[in-house]
């Protein structure tokens, strides 16, 4: 988001119809309640009802975030070798409910390909 003379200029996520989800990011680590960094994360996403049986779905609402919802901040990555962009939506939950979610995408200098990274609850 930008301030143009007092108008607010919304970003959406540059070549968001190249965005890649690897599913391993999602069953191995985002699903994963033994993972040492993405089991606090998994507690959360399984509670409110995604698991490997429905990830397909949980891939959905991640895209739909990623595709539709406004940049809300972007940061160089730690080793400046492209951008983070951080994105907050809202996702349909297996459970009936609806959940506010910031998800990070990340775009290598000199590609035109998002890769999703992580997304945890706000």
């Amino acid at each position: 988001m930008q301030l143009l003379n007092d108008i607010i200029i919304y970003m959406q996520l540059p070549h968001k119809d190249n965005a890649v989800i690897k599913r391993e990011k999602l069953t191995k680590y985002l699903l994963n309640l033994l993972h040492p960094v993405g089991g606090a994360k998994a507690k959360f996403f399984r509670r409110i009802g995604f698991s490997n049986t429905n990830v397909e779905i949980f891939e959905q609402e991640l895209y739909r975030i990623g595709k539709n919802d406004h940049v809300a901040d972007q940061k160089s990555s730690e080793d400046s070798s492209g951008i983070n962009y951080i994105i907050i939506g809202s996702i349909f939950a297996p459970n009936g409910n609806l959940y506010s979610i910031e998800t990070i995408w990340y775009i290598k200098i000199g590609t035109q390909n998002p890769s999703f990274i992580t997304a945890y609850p706000v």
